[in-house]
């Protein structure tokens, strides 16, 4: 059997681990802007983002919504659509440059940079996390409840017992 009309890598998972593993790894890059990874993966996560770019660029709802499934976390999919879109307008492809950095200790594996390729007149903006609102109302220290000793328990118990005979 080949492998003819069957695109990208299967880095020996099943589809939804690998999936999964995508996924990740494109919300990593967009929220780091630069992230160490294999060379494979690496070379996979460009060709899966150049696509997200494009998608971001059209700007409408439809484009909008095929990034936020393919993206986990949705401020990475705001910030791409918002933020990074802006540093891309210069350029039709080729928004990563995957730069070879030698192999891992542990495994030999070939380890790889991927970073973003943006405009020279790119600033980034600082990520904006949504403070969660506390719905409780401060209030005053809990004041520590007194345990019984056992001395307590005992004469608790001795005068229930007196007071039934």
């Amino acid at each position: 059997m080949h492998r003819h009309s069957n695109i990208g890598k299967k880095f020996s998972r099943a589809a939804a681990p690998r999936r999964a593993l995508m996924r990740g790894l494109v919300d990593s890059l967009i929220l780091y802007e630069r992230i160490e990874t294999t060379e494979i993966k690496a070379k996979e996560l460009a060709r899966i983002f150049d696509k997200l770019v494009t998608k971001a660029k059209k700007q409408d709802l439809h484009n909008y919504r095929q990034i936020m499934s393919t993206t986990i976390n949705p401020i990475a999919a705001e910030k791409l659509n918002t933020d990074l879109v802006n540093g891309f307008q210069g350029r039709d492809s080729g928004y990563t440059r995957v730069i070879k950095t030698g192999k891992r200790l542990g495994d030999g594996a070939e380890m790889a940079v991927i970073e973003l390729i943006l405009d020279a007149d790119y600033k980034p903006k600082a990520p904006q996390v949504a403070a969660k609102k506390s719905t409780k109302k401060k209030s005053e220290p809990k004041k520590a409840a007194v345990k019984p000793t056992v001395k307590a328990k005992a004469a608790a118990i001795a005068s229930s017992k007196g007071a039934t005979k």
